[in-house]
């Protein structure tokens, strides 16, 4: 241990083990938490039942180790300035999980350790001790550290509280060395700065920890990910995310940060390298609710003060824009109208049994084609109608996406599409473009299987098939792409999520996309399906829509020879 070449060394890990401690307390409602905090105390007690088959385990005194580390810290600011830092159980918690879990090769499970809370909990000075505990306790010769921000007031924030915090230690003022800009250890060759976007650039580092403060106020990913690619090189990198709720623009760094931590938490992304913690109210309608409070605020009591709070919720009665403050800054909920349509634990609550297609044979059913893009994915998605006793409609996916850039878009989509294509949930198609034909086989293939009362489809890039299905004897239908189209099967749609009529039977893809749905709304209350960005594909809840639309509208569908006429190749 590197601190430990000096006079002190860390203390030896408790009896007791804080980590699952926290979790257990959760899960069993003895902490007021919301659902998201119970979605990270699940995934930890979930893993120690199962992790070990991944080649996981969780390291008590690895945990431990980090956690001491910081009574080795002292607060800056406040009344408790000159104080050691006493974590508290949730920050225990964070800590213990991002340091504690190991993989099969003996190094870090994380690798991306993203924290959302509001303000005033603590944020800053967790980052600043995680950006110190990288520069001298981590074991890593010649590490580099950078609190990173976009602005070079912002980022001097972290490093700051880290300067502070070395100059109030008596173990670590003889073991670093302070300038106004830099920490550095000689013996080791490390070193801890701060980065700003518009200073300078970051190509050519090598950092060993990056903590990313308020990725909220970032314009863009840009920064964040360039630091990320310079950690290729270091053995267990760690890259460390701080913010608060972001505003209203759903492709912003933040959002898209926040969705896929989001997606990590509650299942629909498999990312054992990323650990996720966010705090929030449950039910922003009951603002005004201690309850809330507590929820969002994990330092209530302790750093944010019971009495401040009400005093803000007193003003933002009074105040529209202060209202929204209050729910983004002290509740950490996002000001925004493109919030995901789709809550994804009513999803999981559609889920159903596994789908057994051979019980399905000769049933009653829409078909619908969406090929948004002949380079992404394209998805046929079947919708059957309940029978009998039956109350759930029955939604059968299948995508199809090109073989031969499977890799390099999984990496730019952060989805697992190679691993969904060697399940069997994605077919793979040779080359660098789906391949139509297939698609229009297994359609035909459909239509020997199950009685298809309606094919509708979306015109973009799919009209020769269209008319090739037509050909065959299909029923085909455009379905016009626009608010008015889309508006009522879409709130049909989510209504019968909410109702729990839909049966999914937990397709890993079709939940993936679920994810990404967002809604377009204009001022005649339409809605729409779109996704809140680039990645975030939504083909195959598009073609589910569309197919409940045909099926409970099937009156005044063009033929695609109504509206495209013949194509003759």
């Amino acid at each position: 241990m590197i601190l430990s070449d000096s006079s002190t060394s860390i203390p030896a890990a408790r009896s007791t083990d804080p980590v699952t401690t926290f979790a257990r307390r959760v899960v069993a409602g003895k902490v007021i938490a919301c659902k998201l905090v119970g979605k990270a105390a699940e995934r930890h007690l979930r893993d120690l039942a199962e992790g070990g088959a991944r080649g996981l385990r969780f390291d008590r005194a690895a945990a431990e180790y980090a956690i001491n580390f910081f009574g080795f810290l002292r607060h800056n600011k406040g009344e408790l300035a000159g104080r050691v830092v006493t974590l508290e159980p949730w920050e225990r918690f964070a800590i213990g999980s991002i340091f504690g879990w190991i993989r099969a090769d003996g190094t870090r499970r994380f690798r991306t350790a993203y924290l959302e809370i509001p303000k005033k909990n603590g944020k800053s000075l967790i980052a600043a001790g995680v950006g110190l505990y990288g520069l001298v306790a981590d074991r890593e010769l010649g590490s580099e550290v950078y609190s990173v921000a976009t602005k070079r007031e912002q980022a001097r924030i972290v490093f700051g509280t880290a300067h502070d915090m070395v100059r109030a230690s008596p173990e670590l003022r003889g073991l670093v060395d302070v300038l106004k800009l830099n920490l550095s250890v000689g013996r080791t060759g490390s070193k801890f700065e701060p980065l700003a976007a518009e200073e300078k650039s970051a190509d050519g580092l090598n950092p060993h920890f990056v903590t990313v403060d308020e990725l909220h106020r970032h314009r863009s990913a840009a920064l964040r990910n360039l630091m990320a690619a310079g950690t290729a090189a270091r053995r267990q990198p760690l890259m460390f995310i701080i913010t608060t709720a972001g505003d209203n623009d759903p492709a912003s760094a933040y959002a898209v940060e926040h969705d896929y931590a989001e997606k990590v938490l509650i299942g629909a992304a498999d990312d054992d390298s990323y650990f996720a913690f966010v705090t929030t109210a449950d039910d922003p309608a009951q603002w005004d609710d201690p309850r809330q409070w507590a929820m969002a605020n994990p330092n209530l009591g302790v750093s944010v003060k019971l009495d401040f709070l009400a005093e803000q919720a007193v003003m933002a009665k009074a105040s529209p824009s202060k209202k929204a403050d209050f729910l983004r800054y002290h509740l950490n909920v996002r000001t925004s109208d493109a919030a995901r349509a789709i809550d994804l634990d009513v999803w999981a609550r559609n889920a159903g049994e596994p789908i057994d297609l051979k019980a399905l044979a000769g049933r009653k059913c829409g078909l619908a084609i969406d090929i948004a893009s002949k380079q992404d994915i394209a998805a046929t998605v079947k919708v059957f109608p309940p029978i009998g006793s039956e109350t759930r409609w029955i939604i059968v996916p299948r995508f199809f996406t090109p073989a031969a850039t499977i890799d390099k878009r999984g990496e730019r989509d952060r989805a697992h599409y190679r691993l969904w294509a060697d399940q069997s949930w994605m077919e793979a198609t040779p080359g660098n473009v789906i391949d139509h034909s297939r698609i229009r086989d297994t359609v035909l293939e459909d239509g020997r299987l199950f009685e298809i009362e309606t094919l509708p489809y979306d015109p973009w890039n799919s009209t020769q098939l269209a008319v090739e299905l037509q050909d065959a004897g299909l029923p085909v239908v455009e379905f016009v792409q626009g608010l008015r189209s889309y508006s009522a099967p879409t709130k049909a749609f989510l209504d019968m999520l909410a109702d729990e009529k839909i049966r999914h039977g937990s397709n890993p893809v079709l939940t993936w996309m679920a994810s990404n749905l967002h809604v377009q709304r204009d001022k005649n209350d339409n809605l729409m399906p779109t996704k809140a960005a680039s990645t975030g594909r939504i083909d195959g809840i598009t073609a589910a829509i569309m197919a409940f639309g045909a099926l409970t509208n099937a009156a005044g569908k063009a033929s695609v020879y109504d509206t495209r006429g013949v194509v003759v190749v």
